[in-house]
């Protein structure tokens, strides 16, 4: 077998024609082999796919998607600082797989806001977009779906152009309510999210439920975010203003990490003298020496309606709102109300 020269420092990419000369056939006959389209024999097959294995040689997928009249991508953005939207996305890979579809991603950073995130799906010519946790007005996301079939994840999207599939927060935190008022808690309180999708509905839930238990004076509603030092932030100004809560609810179980790491530094033990919840069940929550309790939402679940969803309006078929049902996962950090 002839080798092949890869330039200076040996990092040029290997290319179609590298495989072709190396096997002693065209690169048209490389380039039927790797489609796995017909045209050529089972025995010439086998030979130019070890000559490639040999070689190292990795197929560009997405050139051959630009070549293609469809794409079969559907993009997903996503923000890079939130746990739950990395367990969605590792989520919705076999779910696009059950339909035929990959994944293009592209995050949501401090640094890069969700428009440029957008811009890079248009270009790698995905046929619709999933957009988790997206901060988008509702005519900017009436623009988008005139270019492609659209749903946004966690939220409502608040155009009949795009559908959505999210979990009901109002529920989520009514659940998170009675549980506290189910271990004797009177004075809790509630540290939003910002303006994260979902914020809004859950301080309404929130004093809504508490007003329901007879408890309005106890609510207490903390500005916080999705973030720890959110949570630290906000459970600080909770401790120093204000009678001390016996539980908290944060926004997310980012935010919870961050209380009871505040907590923890002042010497303030979750669930003796503070309980504390989170939101989302992600891994974090989930590890031993956290053991956080939370809400959780059905990761699985919101995957496979939302590429379900997406797969209809491709085929034309038009936006639907899934609603789903969230869960209470009680854990370490809440228990009975100190006396």
């Amino acid at each position: 077998m002839a080798a092949v020269q890869t330039g200076h420092g040996g990092d040029r990419r290997l290319t179609m024609a590298d495989v072709a000369a190396a096997a002693g056939v065209s690169t048209a006959l490389v380039s039927i082999v790797m489609r796995e389209a017909p045209g050529a024999s089972d025995a010439t097959r086998e030979r130019v796919r070890q000559v490639a294995d040999d070689l190292g040689y990795v197929p560009d997928r997405r050139a051959q998607k630009l070549r293609q009249s469809r794409s079969r991508l559907i993009g997903v953005t996503f923000e890079v600082q939130q746990p739950f939207h990395g367990d969605l996305v590792e989520r919705l890979y076999p779910a696009a797989a059950a339909h035929g579809y990959d994944l293009a991603l592209s995050c949501v950073a401090p640094s890069r806001d969700e428009h440029a995130a957008i811009g890079d799906l248009i270009r790698d010519r995905c046929e619709a977009a999933i957009l988790l946790g997206s901060r988008m007005r509702a005519p900017d996301l009436a623009t988008l779906a005139a270019r492609m079939p659209t749903q946004v994840v966690a939220r409502p999207s608040g155009t009949d152009l795009v559908g959505s599939v999210r979990t009901d927060d109002t529920a989520g935190i009514v659940a998170a309510v009675d549980h506290l008022v189910t271990l004797g808690h009177r004075r809790i309180l509630h540290i939003t999210g910002g303006d994260a999708p979902g914020s809004a509905e859950r301080v309404t839930g929130f004093t809504t439920r508490m007003a329901t238990h007879g408890l309005a004076q106890g609510a207490r509603v903390v500005a916080g975010g999705p973030t720890e030092t959110d949570g630290a932030r906000a459970i600080t100004e909770g401790l120093e203003h204000g009678e001390q809560p016996t539980g908290v609810i944060a926004f997310n179980d980012r935010c919870a990490i961050g209380v009871l790491d505040l907590l923890l530094r002042r010497g303030i033990r979750a669930p003796d003298h503070i309980s504390v919840l989170g939101y989302d069940d992600s891994r974090l929550s989930q590890l031993t020496h956290i053991s956080l309790s939370t809400i959780a939402q059905d990761a699985d679940r919101i995957a496979d309606e939302v590429v379900t969803n997406l797969a209809r309006q491709i085929a034309g078929g038009p936006p639907s709102e899934t609603i789903l049902p969230p869960r209470l996962i009680p854990r370490d950090t809440t228990g009975p109300a100190p006396s």
